[in-house]
C-alpha cells in the first residue's frame, strides 16, 4: 500500500495512518473489525470536505471493513418539511452520495451500536464519533482511539489502524477515582455528572464508585457529556462496566461528586430563559427513550416545537409501534438522521434550545450560537407541555 502498488488512494490513506503511528509510537498496524466515520455534516466540513470526498469517491475509493456513518446536518427525507435550507440540502446530499459510492453504510447515526455495528469485547475498531467511542470502549469493552474523520476513513479504506493508545492494555488503566454520592434519577443527571467530571479529568480515564443503578441510555449520556466537556474516551464504573474489575483504585487522585456539584452544573449550563425549540436525542435516542417520551406526552399538547432525534432505523421501529404518531399528536416530531449539534439551526431562526443532554448543552452555544435550557425531561415537559 505504502509503495503505491495498490493505487493512489490506498497509498495516500496508508501514509496518513503511518504518520499517525509514528507520532504516537505505534509498533505495528492491526486489523480493525469496523469503522465509524465522522465529518459528515456539510456544516462541519464545508466545500473543502465535499470536494475531498467527491474526489475520493471519483477515484474509486472503497472501504474494506463494515463502516457506518455519523449524522449529516439534516433529516435526509423530511428536510423540506422541517425547514432546512435548500442550498444546504443540495450539498449535504452530495456528501452522502460520495460516502455511498465508497461502500459506507448510510446509517447516519452517532449510535451505531443501536443499528447493527456492535463490536465484541476486546475487538479492535476505529471509530471517530466521540460519544460512540466512549460507549464502545467503556460499555462494550471494544478498543478504539478517538479517531478524527480522516483517520477513521483511512482505516476503513485500508482495513487497519496503528497499534497505540487505547488498543493497549496498559493505556486502559484509570487515573482518577470519582466517588459519587449524588442522587441520580434522570438521564440528564448523568449528563450533568459527565459534564462536571469531564471538565476535571480532561482526557483522563475516570473510575466511578457509588453508581448503583444505571441503564444503557444513562451510560450513553454519561460518556457523551464527558467526551464533550473533556476528551474522555474510556471510563469504568465499579460493578457495571466490563473492565472495571481488572483495576485497582488505590492511590488514584480522588474526586467527590454530590448533589451540590450536580445542581451547580445545571446552573452553569442554563443560559437561556424561554425555548424556541426542545431538541432531545443527543446522542441519538434509543427506541426506549422514544417510547418514554410518547407515554409522557399522551393527552398533552406542546407549547413549543419539539424534535427527538434518532436514526432512520429506530424511527421506523418507533413508527410501527405507534410512538411517532403519539409524539406528533402532541405537536412534536421524530427527526431522523441528523443531530442538533451538526444542524444549521441558527440559520433556521432558533436562538434558544432546550435539551436534556449534557453533550448538547456543552456544544450548542459554540457550534450553533444558541442560548441553552438544560433540564430533566419531566421538568422540560412540565414547562412546555399542558
Amino acid at each position: 500500500m505504502l509503495a503505491g502498488e495498490q493505487g493512489e488512494i490506498l497509498e495516500r490513506m496508508f501514509r496518513l495512518l503511518v504518520r499517525l503511528g509514528d507520532i504516537y509510537g505505534a509498533d505495528r498496524m492491526i486489523p480493525v473489525g469496523s469503522v465509524q466515520v465522522a465529518g459528515v455534516s456539510y456544516k462541519s466540513i464545508g466545500d473543502p470536505g465535499l470536494e475531498f470526498l467527491e474526489d475520493m469517491a471519483g477515484k474509486g475509493a472503497k472501504v474494506r471493513v463494515p463502516t457506518t456513518l455519523n449524522p449529516p446536518g439534516m433529516d435526509l427525507e423530511d428536510w423540506r418539511e422541517l425547514g432546512f435550507p435548500e442550498d444546504f440540502a443540495g450539498k449535504q446530499l452530495r456528501i452522502m452520495e460520495a460516502f455511498k459510492r465508497m461502500g459506507i453504510m448510510m446509517t447516519a447515526t452517532c449510535t451505531p451500536y443501536l443499528v447493527g455495528n456492535l463490536p465484541r469485547f476486546g475487538e479492535h475498531i476505529a471509530w471517530s464519533e466521540s460519544s460512540a467511542v466512549s460507549f464502545a470502549n467503556s460499555v462494550l469493552g471494544a478498543r478504539t482511539n478517538r479517531e478524527g474523520g480522516p483517520s477513521a476513513l483511512a482505516a476503513a479504506i485500508c482495513g487497519v489502524t496503528p497499534n497505540y493508545g487505547l488498543h493497549l492494555d496498559e493505556k486502559r488503566k484509570p487515573n482518577f477515582l470519582v466517588k459519587v454520592s449524588a442522587e441520580l434519577n434522570d438521564t440528564a443527571d448523568f449528563g450533568a455528572l459527565g459534564y462536571h467530571v469531564g471538565k476535571i479529568v480532561k482526557d483522563g480515564i475516570p473510575y466511578f464508585k457509588g453508581i448503583k443503578h444505571v441503564d444503557t441510555d444513562q451510560l450513553k449520556a454519561l460518556g457523551a457529556a464527558m467526551a464533550a466537556s473533556g476528551a474522555v474516551a474510556l471510563y469504568h464504573i465499579e460493578g457495571i462496566t466490563p473492565e472495571a474489575r481488572l483495576f485497582e483504585t488505590m492511590g488514584l487522585e480522588a474526586i467527590e461528586v454530590g448533589d451540590k456539584e450536580i445542581q451547580e452544573t445545571y446552573k452553569t449550563l442554563n443560559t437561556g430563559k424561554s425555548a424556541d425549540i426542545i431538541i432531545l436525542g443527543c446522542p441519538h435516542a434509543s427506541l426506549k427513550e422514544i417510547e418514554t417520551l410518547a407515554h409522557k406526552l399522551k393527552g398533552k399538547r406542546l407549547r413549543t416545537q419539539l424534535w427527538i432525534c434518532t436514526s432512520r432505523a429506530i424511527k421506523e421501529s418507533a413508527t410501527r409501534m405507534g410512538f411517532t404518531e403519539s409524539i406528533e399528536k402532541a405537536g412534536g416530531k421524530v427527526v431522523a438522521d441528523t443531530c442538533t449539534v451538526v444542524s444549521p439551526i441558527e440559520q433556521m431562526g432558533y436562538k434558544t434550545t432546550a435539551v436534556n443532554s449534557g453533550k448538547a448543552a456543552n456544544y450548542l452555544p459554540g457550534f450553533c450560537k444558541q442560548q441553552v435550557i438544560f433540564m430533566r425531561l419531566d421538568d422540560l415537559l412540565g414547562e412546555y407541555a399542558t
